[in-house]
């Protein structure tokens, strides 16, 4: 058993945006780590990709318990009953990995669809921190008022260096890093974590979200380069997850090989 195994064991985790790319990856990559004595509750929109997943880890891992939810985290009202009608041997959440997000379109500005602003703004920021709001007040309780805990909070590059045409995306990813390291000041004489993973490129469903479906333009994104995969942001979430309670991985920043910044690609 493995350090991360050992430290890992006996918790449960709440990963929101399960149902596909790093949010899946996480929660097979979590069960995997600690086979033996884990629960893992899974949230999305699309209950039947959670329920698969749940399927697949139960198969793969016996000693691991799943628990998925439909939720819209965007509606703080939904967030909050989700949270109070978590199962008992649910209810005391160890580590929350905000990872739920989408981009859409690479308008620029005046051109940008209201519905677009709205809905990024919803989930990435919004939703983000009601999660925070409603899982918190119960890591705070514990140790006799000491706190224990961990809040893993899934940024982007975009949140560190604008882009032509994300704009929007760019600025939510940017309010998620100050919320973070916000939070991160408010919680220092707590035990609680705030840990932060930036993603560089990585190929998931992100970029067919951002084309609407179009599936061309987004293969097109990753043409002539080797993205990052949902694996490789799994294995660093987990294992800032994984450290000694006293090692906080605060900032975590990852490009695949071509990348050197938001901007900055070689391709093949």
């Amino acid at each position: 058993m493995t350090s991360a195994s050992k430290r890992l064991n006996g918790k449960t985790l709440l990963i929101t945006g399960a149902s596909s790319g790093i949010g899946r990856s996480t929660a097979l990559e979590f069960a995997r780590t600690s086979p033996q004595n884990l629960k893992l509750i899974l949230t999305a929109r699309r209950i039947d990709r959670l329920q698969e997943l749940a399927a697949d880890i139960t198969k793969e891992c016996p000693g691991v318990k799943v628990h998925p939810v439909q939720l819209d985290i965007s509606n703080a009202g939904e967030v909050r009953e989700f949270v109070d009608g978590l199962p008992t041997e649910f209810r005391e959440v160890d580590v929350l990995v905000n990872n739920a997000g989408l981009v859409k379109g690479v308008a620029k500005v005046p051109d940008i669809a209201e519905e677009d602003i709205n809905i990024m703004f919803a989930t990435n920021v919004t939703g983000l921190i009601n999660m925070t709001q409603a899982i918190l007040p119960s890591m705070l309780k514990r140790n006799n008022g000491e706190g224990s805990g961990d809040i893993i909070n899934i940024g982007s590059i975009a949140g560190r260096e604008p882009y032509v045409g994300g704009g929007i995306y760019c600025a939510t990813k940017a309010a998620v890093r100050s919320f973070a390291e916000s939070l991160r000041k408010e919680l220092i004489s707590t035990r609680v974590r705030v840990i932060t993973v930036d993603p560089g490129q990585v190929e998931t469903e992100f970029s067919v979200v951002r084309f609407y479906g179009d599936r061309s333009k987004a293969e097109a994104v990753y043409a002539g380069c080797e993205p990052l995969t949902p694996e490789d942001i799994a294995e660093v979430i987990v294992f800032a997850a994984g450290r000694r309670e006293n090692v906080v991985v605060a900032d975590t920043l990852l490009f695949p090989n071509h990348q050197a910044s938001a901007t900055i690609m070689h391709r093949r």
